[in-house]
């Protein structure tokens, strides 16, 4: 295997393939940052320009710019409240309140530290277990994506802060909007009311910048008036350091998260989001420092992006090992691959060694060169915090406008973005937050289609979700959550029956 390393490491800094590398990472940096755009719109733009570069140098180039916007996501998730793509939404919760604290400085170096070890993670794993990785993936039938799913919108219930009860109803709201659109079963549209345009669902980037973003504007309205910065505190040098053994803290949530993205990177259809919002919903259990969790703790920021970032490199293995392409990105890369000739599958180390491994080799050097991009630049971004918020809102507004109308060329997401920015204001007041209902978006069509399937393959036979393995135990724990919420309600009540008598 080291001679294989090697092998990627030459091919990987040849000057002409650093320079697509650095082409890659820095364009995708910059896509990054504008809310809305995102990768597939970055990669669909540039892959034309690959056709006349040769495989390796393309694929680097390409490969770059799909990691390159996870890094340029967190910049105005964590200043703005604005999600760059729906993987950086749960990263709103605690890297936001850290901004408006006047620590943006240290969330932001934390966001770009966290995702280069979590990177660095997923590729060791990719060198070393990259085969037992797919055969685990293997395992994993529509049963096991069911109750990994339902699992995780369980999970999702306990992103809140306040009444798990108003999680689980958020998460429920949340599935609804999934399915809205037509049924590819049956071909009958639901929840469209008899607008055309909802037939093809709600774009989940416009559903997660309206409940961050547009919500955020909205609440903050009272402000406009005045002369009031985004962060009321003084911006210095001081913003750039973490406190006393706060990133110390911070690293044993960046491994965690690293191995929770690493996992959902390899199965087929999850990808960056699933990862973020499950790494959040776990470290908040184990953490020590769970209390300030939605408040601005650093671990809510640390162990999400970790999770983003390795998922991002994982999502390559079944990729390239197998020719499955995961979601829509993997399936841009896997047609740049066929363009230049080159057939993903288990043949593809032995034909194409140098491209292989070039590749690989090239996703830590991408995600250095990110970080030497990156940290210089977070005096400037937190700058931004300083120029008073009825500057800021229009701007803020704009972007997320072109943002939205960008990612399908549709106006009508325009509307339905401001419409789920009033819908978001409105239950926040009610003490209803947001992260939960986005998860449901993201989960709702996949919890719905591996459903059927499984009963499909098990003729109805409902026991398949707790006969097969995994699944079972999936089920189990699912199980074990819904009785630990109730007992540690239940507790708390009879205390304060207790206290009141």
């Amino acid at each position: 295997m080291l001679d294989n390393v090697f092998l990627g490491f030459e091919t990987a800094l040849t000057w002409n393939n650093l320079m697509y590398s650095f082409i890659g990472v820095f364009v995708g940096n910059l896509i990054g940052v504008l809310p809305g755009i995102g990768a597939l719109a970055a990669i669909s733009m540039l892959l034309p320009v690959t056709y006349g570069i040769e495989p390796a140098g393309a694929l680097m180039m390409l490969a770059g710019l799909y990691y390159g916007t996870t890094y340029g996501g967190a910049t105005t998730t964590i200043l703005l409240n604005l999600p760059g793509t729906p993987s950086h939404a749960v990263v709103c919760l605690d890297g936001h309140p850290m901004a408006r604290d006047g620590r943006a400085g240290s969330a932001l170096l934390v966001a770009m530290l966290s995702s280069f070890i979590g990177a660095t993670i997923g590729i060791i794993l990719m060198m070393a277990f990259g085969p037992l990785l797919v055969e685990v993936a293997f395992q994993f039938g529509p049963a096991e994506y069911f109750s990994l799913m339902i699992l995780g919108l369980l999970a999702a219930s306990t992103l809140t802060t306040g009444s798990p009860v108003k999680g689980v109803a958020m998460v429920v709201i949340g599935l609804i909007f999934g399915v809205v659109g037509t049924d590819i079963n049956t071909g009958i549209a639901r929840f469209t009311f008899g607008v055309p345009e909802l037939q093809d669902g709600l774009a989940i980037v416009a559903v997660a910048m309206g409940l961050f973003g547009v919500a955020d504007v909205i609440s903050n309205a009272n402000r406009l008036g005045e002369g009031q910065a985004v962060s009321a505190k003084k911006i210095g040098w001081r913003s750039l350091r973490f406190d006393k053994g706060e990133f110390k803290s911070s690293l044993s949530s960046i491994f965690r998260g690293a191995g929770v993205g690493s996992f959902f990177g390899i199965l087929p259809g999850t990808g960056g989001t699933i990862a973020s919002f499950m790494s959040y919903a776990m470290e908040k259990k184990v953490n020590k420092n769970s209390k300030n969790f939605g408040h601005g703790a650093i671990e809510g920021v640390a162990a999400p992006e970790a999770a983003n970032s390795s998922a991002a490199q994982t999502a390559f293995i079944p990729t390239m090992t197998l020719g499955i392409p995961g979601d829509a990105i993997m399936a841009l890369m896997l047609g740049a691959m066929m363009i230049h000739n080159i057939q993903p599958g288990p043949q593809l180390m032995t034909e194409h060694p140098t491209v292989f491994w070039g590749l690989i080799a090239s996703f830590w050097i991408g995600n250095l060169l990110l970080l030497i991009l990156n940290i210089p630049l977070i005096g400037m971004w937190v700058r931004l915090l300083s120029v008073p918020y009825r500057l800021i809102f229009p701007a803020v507004l704009l972007f997320i406008c072109l943002g939205v109308f960008s990612a399908n060329n549709n106006l009508f997401d325009v509307w339905i973005v401001l419409a789920i920015g009033v819908f978001g204001f409105v239950f926040s007041r009610l003490g209803f937050e947001p992260a939960p209902l986005l998860l449901g978006v993201v989960l709702g069509p996949m919890v719905e289609e591996n459903f059927r399937r499984a009963l499909l393959l098990s003729r109805g036979d409902m026991t398949v979700f707790v006969t097969r393995p995994i699944s079972g135990v999936c089920v189990a724990i699912a199980v074990g959550v819904v009785a630990f919420v109730i007992y540690r309600r239940v507790i708390r009540r009879k205390g304060l029956v207790k206290i009141k008598g």
